[in-house]
Order: structure tokens, then sequence, then C-alpha cells
């Protein structure tokens, strides 16, 4: 700026100049700056910056000491560095919410039947526990459970009922109750029960086993890998010295983690559990085959010879096609070693796998979500988890057209057989352990009552016939096939039930209402399609007063878990009173 317009500038910023006075003043154009490095410049700048300071200075001093203070004062405001404002602080990073890879089979509830045409329902029996342990994971982490996760014969199955034990050779005994069912007084309920000769612990075979524990990355939490630790050494308390256990690994490649070991060693079997990490991807086929190699080297004749897969089933290296893996593990089970499924975990579980693998392995399928959970299927029920007392069970029902018009079975939908497999010992189907029980509820349409399902205009007539009397007393009749654990040759079981075995459901047995309890809960998880408005509060008071001994507190707990249900279930809007 040059001296001559300085003083303009002083007064504009003073008010010296009367308005009268102001001069024209004359454009100039500042000539281009020579190139120069940034020090120069920055140098030339701060003298200039110096001198006009000086000269409006002396400028306002020649007005008198007020001008010169404002001026003072301004020029010290124009010099004071610019504050910019602070920049806003970044939000803390969140994590990024979990991605929920949870998978589940597709079920589709068993449909009516009318008995005129279909009057014989075909099915392998399911000694799996899984959905119910799964089921009260969700409730007690506050959401209702998907409907898939909810197999309701695994619900009813994961209880111990007090039915009479087996007396002659047969390995289990067969037991039927018929009563009205609770959600619908037009309906009765049938049930069939099986119970397994039990045996002790001490008397048990001498065990093969092989531990094929998932190490992979997607075990790390607590609830996977460490908990699987902890349950499998409860088990391992368990061994007598006759017993060998191994333990074979897999991440992204398979390991023997363990030889065959005798299991009075228990402090190198509980080293090498307390040696397992988690890292890296999973190749479960891997671990599946090396696992069955490891067991047929050390195969027991006459013995139990079991793999025991702990996993969150999450396989995605090497082969992970679901019926490819499903198909190689029913090849493998021809050598006389069987497999049962371990679930741990949540988020990306795949409870399809695990489940199915389990029924072609010959094996059951349970999830473990609390070390309880790991002491009731390792502990309490060692001989049922190891010991196969029954193998390929099959339940054939025929109903009597005279005496049951409709009937549908609950749950089961991924064990029904065609009819013509009952008889088929290369059809497979399921097994029963050592003191397990079994129950599979029908909800029949008595014949004269209005069914679900409109009658043929031009069918046939439903009525006897030539049926003899002793037949036409009869309501069903229940025919079994089971092999001894080491045959290929089926027994056939019948047991004929009779139309005037009906009772009251308040006298009919805890074991029944019970049963029929846990079935309506599990209906209503799943939608409560053929339930009506029978409700959980329903179910919970039906189980309340048939909770029998309960000598493990399975069933108390049931009831809790029902009152949890119930406060998460979405409830119906409530009327409002009409304003005054």
């Amino acid at each position: 700026m040059s001296r001559t317009a300085t003083p303009l500038l002083l007064c504009l910023l003073l008010g010296a100049c009367t308005p009268t006075g102001r001069a024209p003043v004359a454009e100039t154009r500042t000539p281009p700056m020579p190139t120069a490095t940034l020090p120069e410049t920055v140098g030339k700048v701060a003298d200039a910056s110096r001198a006009e300071h000086e000269v409006a200075l002396d400028a306002a001093a020649a007005s008198g000491p007020a001008p010169r203070q404002r001026t003072l004062e301004t020029l010290t405001r124009m010099a004071e560095p610019k504050r910019l404002p602070a920049p806003p602080r970044p939000a803390p990073l969140s994590p990024p919410p979990a991605v929920d890879r949870e998978r589940y089979q597709a079920i589709d509830a068993n449909p009516v039947h009318q008995v005129a045409t279909a009057p014989v329902s075909t099915f392998s029996i399911d000694v799996d526990t899984g959905s119910w342990s799964n089921l009260r994971r969700f409730l007690n982490q506050g959401r209702l459970p998907p409907a898939n996760a909810v197999r309701v014969e695994e619900c009813i199955n994961y209880f111990p009922y007090d039915d009479a034990p087996p007396t002659g050779r047969t390995p289990f005994a067969v037991h039927t109750e018929l009563a009205p069912a609770p959600w619908n007084a037009e309906r009765l309920l049938l049930r069939v029960a099986l119970k397994g000769q039990d045996m002790a612990k001490q008397t048990l075979p001498p065990a093969n086993l092989v531990f094929l524990v998932d190490v992979s990355g997607s075990m790390q939490s607590a609830n996977k890998l460490p908990l699987l630790k902890s349950a499998l050494k409860l088990l391992v308390q368990q061994l007598r010295a006759q017993d060998r256990i191994a333990l074979v690994t897999y991440a992204g490649a398979a390991g023997v983690a363990l030889p065959s070991t005798a299991g009075s060693d228990k402090a190198a079997i509980l080293a090498a559990i307390d040696a397992l990490q988690a890292g890296g991807s999973t190749a479960g086929a891997s671990g599946i085959e090396l696992a069955y190699q490891t067991a047929q080297a050390g195969f027991v004749q006459g013995g139990i010879n079991r793999i025991l897969l702990a996993t969150d089933g999450d396989f995605n290296v090497g082969q992970t096609n679901f019926e490819q893996l499903k198909a190689r593990v029913e090849q493998l089970r021809t050598t006389g070693v069987q497999l049962t499924t371990l679930g741990f975990g949540t988020g990306n579980t795949n409870e399809q796998l695990m489940e199915q693998m389990a029924d072609a392995g010959n094996g059951a399928y349970a999830y473990i979500d609390t070390l309880m959970e790991g002491h009731k299927v390792l502990v309490n029920e060692m001989s049922s988890t190891l010991a196969t007392i029954a193998k390929d069970v099959k339940i054939q029902v025929e109903f009597n057209p005279a005496a049951v018009s409709e009937y549908r079975l609950i749950g089961y939908e991924n064990r029904l057989l065609r009819r013509e497999d009952f008889n088929n010992d290369k059809v497979d189907a399921g097994e029963i352990g050592a003191g397990h029980s079994v129950t599979a509820l029908y909800e029949l349409t008595p014949a004269g009552q209005r069914g679900l399902i409109d009658p043929l205009r031009y069918g046939s007539d439903p009525r006897p016939g030539a049926a003899t009397v002793a037949r036409s007393a009869e309501l069903a009749h229940v025919r079994l096939r089971y092999k001894q654990p080491h045959g290929n040759t089926s027994e056939l079981v019948e047991h004929p039930v009779r139309r005037d075995a009906e009772r009251a459901l308040t006298a009919a047995s805890d074991s029944f209402r019970f049963a029929t309890a846990i079935a309506g809960f599990g209906q209503i998880l799943r939608g409560g399609t053929y339930t009506g408005q029978w409700s959980i509060a329903d179910a919970r008071a039906l189980a309340g007063g048939a909770l029998g001994a309960d000598r493990f507190g399975y069933r108390g707990e049931a009831l809790r878990l029902m009152d949890l249900a119930a406060a998460l279930s979405p409830q119906p809007p409530q009327a409002t009173a009409p304003l005054e």
C-alpha cells in the first residue's frame, strides 16, 4: 500500500474526513511481485506492515491523543491471529453390529391326514435334544427363537419321563396313553412312548472315543471353545481305565492333538484339552475324515466306538456342501463308528448341518449353551449319550377308520418315512441310547366329530365293514422295528391301542400331561397353527401341575422359560375405556 493511500484509510477509520471532503481516489494497479522464495516473501510483507503501522500512528498523532489510541486498538485487533472454531470431535467408533448367520432347516408343520385315504403314518424316532437348549439360549438372551429353530419333538424328548422300563428281551418298553387335547376339546391326543433299558456307567462296554474339536477362529468367544473345553473335561472325569480317548482338532487343517490315550491318564488328556487355542478358518470335512481314521485305528470290537464332534458348525474351507458332507458321513457310518454332534455358541451356528450329520452318523445332536447343559449331556446322561441299545428304530401307526377320521403327527417333520420304508432294513432310522425316553404325540379327530378336512362326496365308506369285533374295538395299531446295536436284521414289536383307553386329561399320567404342555408350548412358538386360542399361560398351568419328581429340576426350569416367552411375546391390544 502507498503512503498516499494510508491517510485516506485512516480518515475512513477515524471519521476525521467530512463527507464533503472526500476526493476521488485514482485506481492503482499493483505490479506483479517478482518470484521469490517463501522466506523472502514473508520478510518483505512483515517490513511493509511495520512501515504502514508507523505511518498510521503518525497520522493519528497529528489529530490528537484520542484518535491515536483508537487507531492503536484497531490495528492491534487487526494484527491478532484469526481464531478458527475448533473442529468437531469425531464420534467414538462403535463396533459394527454382529452379523447373525445362524442357519436352521426350514420346517413345515405336518398336515392333517384323513384316515380314509391315508390310514398309516411312518417315521423314524428321534432322541436329539438340541432344539430345547437352543430355545433356552434365545429366551435367556431376551428374544423369541426363530420358528425353524423350534423342533417340537426335540423339545418333548429333552425331558426324562417316568415310564416303566422293559422287562423282556426287547431293549425298550412301549407305552401308549389317550386323553383329550387341551387346546381343542373335540380332539384326542395319543401318546406313543418308548423307554430304553438303562445301563450303569460301570457296566458300559469299553469305549473308544475321539473328540473332534473345532479350533477355528470362529470359536474364540467365551461360549464356544472355552465352554467346550470345560464340558469335555467333565466327560474325562467319568472315563475308566479300559476306555481310550483321542483328540483331533481342525481349523485351516486337521491334526491329532492327542493320540489314543487310556482313560486313566487323565492328566495327559486334560493337558491336551487345556492347550487348545482358536484361530484360522474351518476345514471341517478334513477333520471328520481324520477323526474316522483315528477311531478306526483304535476300534474296539463289541465296544463303544464314537466320535464327539464339538463345533459351531461354521465349515468354510474344503468340502462345505451340506448334502455332500451328509452323504460322506453316511458312508463312514458303515465302519461301525458313530457320530455325536455337540453345538456351541451363537451368531454363526449351523444347526441344520449338525443335526443332520448326527442323524446320518447314527448319533444324536445336543446343543451346549451352559456348563450345566454340558453336565447333563456328558455326565448325567453319559450312558444314553455313548451307549446304543437299539438302532434303526421306526414307528408305524395304523388308524382304525371306524374310530378315527383324521390324525396329525406333532413334530418329527424331518423324520418322516414312506410306508414301504418300514419293512426295508436298508433304510436308516434313529437310535435309542441306554435309558433314553422317546415320546411321539398324535392329535386325532374321533369318528363322528367335525374334522378339519371336509369328507369326499364320492369317497369310499370308512366304516369297518368286515372287520372282526375284536379289531373294531381298537383305535390304532402301533408297530415298531429295530435292530440290535451290532445287528443287521430288524425285529418287529406290535402294540394295539384300544378305543376305551381314553382317560380324562386330569387322570392322565404326569408324563402325558407334561409332554402335552411342552408340545403345545413348542407349537405356539412356531406360530400356533393348530392350537387355537390356547396360550403360553395355559401351557404353563398344565406343566405346573405335572412336575412329578423332577429330580434334576428340568421341568421347573421349563416353567421359568415359559414365563420369559410369555413376557417376550407380542401382547394383544388392550381395549380402551370409552371417554365420558
